[in-house]
């Protein structure tokens, strides 16, 4: 994957459960559990900026960039 959540190390790094940051950000803790895995194919802006906010972070600390180029799904 080109892309790599790292939601689970920051979440761990401010002492916060996901089941906390749900609340706070107003999602579903399946939704969370789908972008934490790696799993999501995409995260709304306003999402992600409620994220950094509770996290007091920057999205650069959520997503990582391996330097690869992901291929596309051939349909």
């Amino acid at each position: 994957m080109a892309i790599k959540v790292c939601l689970e190390e920051v979440l761990k790094a401010r002492g916060m459960t996901s089941k906390e940051l749900c609340a706070k950000v107003g999602i579903t803790e399946a939704n969370l559990s789908i972008l934490r895995s790696g799993k999501a194919k995409g995260v709304r802006f306003h999402t992600l900026n409620r994220i950094c906010y509770f996290l007091d972070c920057d999205v650069g600390d959520i997503l990582k960039c391996d330097g690869e180029l992901e291929a596309e799904d051939e349909t």
